[in-house]
């Protein structure tokens, strides 16, 4: 049976984030660490925006504050159309991108695995989220007039955002930073490493 993924024709960050918030309610949990990777650092940070006060640190996990640029909005607005005619193959060929060719072989089975999960997601569930993270708008302020702890994970090689727009952002927005050599997928390509920082960025929080 396919898992409910769809809660809307479009999921904005701020949707999700309400989400977050119910979880925390009924938990009883009154104040939190998010550590948001890609979609999960937008959606982060749109907590963060309406509910700064339950919020003891913040790690984008290669997200960020900005906005999308206008090219990657015609890319999100391509895929959804391209998703609709292969979504299999589009979701594989998606998450392969993610990865360098010598990560590929590294990484085989876990990279299997993580796409196994990635299409328990339904087509609309994905077009909806695509529809979402282009939607989103700049943060920067989360970060900057807030005073808890925040974190950028950078990927060196991360082939979604720009090494240098993401090193410029954690300066801007007076963050700290972990550079991995890296792309977008520290959690399997540099697992132990990324615990360790982790663990680190908790400790302060």
């Amino acid at each position: 049976m396919e898992k409910q993924t769809v809660i809307g024709y479009i999921h904005t960050m701020e949707l999700f984030a309400e989400t977050i918030a119910a979880v925390l309610k009924k938990l009883r949990i009154r104040k939190c660490i998010l550590v948001g990777h890609s979609l999960g650092g937008y959606i982060a940070l749109a907590f963060a925006e309406k509910h700064p006060q339950k919020v003891k640190g913040l790690c984008l996990m290669n997200a960020t504050s900005n906005e999308d640029t206008s090219e990657r909005k015609a890319l999100r607005l391509r895929a959804n159309k391209m998703i609709t005619s292969n979504f299999r193959n589009m979701v594989r060929m998606s998450f392969a991108n993610l990865f360098g060719p010598k990560s590929k072989t590294i990484f085989k089975k876990e990279i299997e695995l993580a796409v196994f999960e990635a299409l328990q997601t339904s087509m609309q569930g994905y077009i909806a989220a695509q529809e979402g993270m282009q939607l989103r708008t700049n943060r920067n302020h989360v970060l900057t007039d807030n005073s808890f702890n925040k974190l950028l994970i950078i990927g060196k090689k991360d082939p979604v955002l720009d090494f240098e727009t993401s090193l410029n952002e954690a300066k801007k927005t007076n963050s700290a930073i972990v550079v991995f050599q890296n792309g977008h997928m520290p959690h399997i390509e540099n697992k132990l490493a990324l615990n360790d920082a982790l663990k680190e960025f908790m400790k302060i929080c």
